[in-house]
């Protein structure tokens, strides 16, 4: 009975969708880069467990937020002028952070967050939209995660490379599956992020799960990271702590720059994911983000910068003051 009730809740929810007049791809460019500056949460299984790769093998029992204030992330970004914000739904561990009807392997095995009854997408949409903030949902696809960034591949487990385990034989359907419930479950959402969509795995059936996304939401835009070719991605991307590494000539969008494009970046370099050794000395400088932030969109790029919550669930009050900052930099 849950499944057929949640099956006519999305299949409603998608006709309404549909309704939505869809707008060209230069129109939706055009809006978002509008937005200029954005803020990425990457917030989940890792958070609690050191380590910026989880491989899906975490104690459930370690995610334990006692103090998540979706609001509070919300309220920060508003002081620093943020417009919209990407939250990872699900990332490396295949740890969702809603109740899926394709797997246990989400927010209801998190005993420790609300008994298993939470529903952390809902109080994160909830909160930004009530703020007038854009909101996104960062999705990782497949890949080679285990023994990786901090995590141990535990013996005799076989790898779930990177979705819960009822994704095993079927990822793209298990993919499309969980995108219909992101994105007929939360009303309008305005950009979809993924990452990893070159993946050995699915990188041929990329272009189905991206229609499969436009089918749902029309006018959602969507990013594929560090893609720079708008047969694949609806912005160019440039996941700049990665590229100044790997490819430093190549970390930013060029001087002159007309596509258009985003820059994802992090406060706590190289660390996308909290961890217990982040303090005030892990972060730029307000004037530095300023400047990285007005370099980005003289070069016809928004900039999203990644502001992680710590164990507790809410964003130290180091990153609270430092975003502060940056608003009254940019305030006129």
């Amino acid at each position: 009975m849950k499944q057929l009730l949640a099956l006519f809740t999305m299949l409603a929810m998608a006709m309404a969708c549909y309704g939505e007049e869809a707008k060209s791809l230069a129109e939706r460019q055009k809006e978002f880069l509008s937005w200029k500056f954005g803020m990425f949460l990457h917030f989940n299984v890792a958070t609690f467990n050191e380590r910026e790769w989880a491989n899906g093998y975490e104690d459930p029992a370690t995610f334990a937020p006692d103090k998540l204030d979706c609001g509070q992330w919300a309220d920060a970004a508003c002081a620093a002028g943020m417009k919209y914000a990407v939250l990872t739904v699900k990332h490396t561990g295949g740890w969702c952070l809603w109740d899926s009807q394709h797997t246990t392997h989400d927010i209801t095995a998190f005993k420790n967050y609300k008994n298993g009854k939470g529903d952390i997408v809902r109080e994160y949409v909830d909160a930004f939209r009530a703020r007038g903030i854009k909101v996104g949902f960062y999705y990782c696809f497949p890949g080679d995660y285990d023994n990786k960034y901090g995590n141990i591949l535990p013996d005799g487990k076989p790898s779930l490379r990177g979705l819960p385990p009822e994704a095993a034989g079927d990822y793209v359907g298990f993919i499309k599956k969980q995108m219909t419930e992101l994105l007929t479950n939360y009303g309008k959402v305005d950009l979809v992020w993924i990452d990893q969509f070159a993946n050995k795995y699915t990188a041929k059936n990329w272009p189905e799960i991206k229609a499969h996304v436009k089918s749902l939401q029309p006018n959602c835009i969507v990013i594929a990271n560090n893609s720079l070719n708008f047969n694949q991605t609806d912005i160019h991307s440039y996941e700049y702590p990665w590229l100044k590494k790997a490819r430093p000539e190549k970390a930013l969008p060029p001087e002159g720059n007309t596509n258009p494009t985003e820059v994802c970046d992090c406060i706590t370099p190289p660390d996308w994911f909290w961890k217990k050794a982040h303090n005030e000395k892990s972060m730029p400088t307000a004037t530095k983000i300023v400047d990285m932030l007005k370099l980005c969109n003289s070069r016809k790029a928004n900039y999203q910068l990644n502001v992680p919550p710590d164990n507790t669930g809410r964003l130290p009050e180091f990153f609270v003051a430092r975003l502060k900052e940056v608003g009254k930099l940019l305030t006129p």
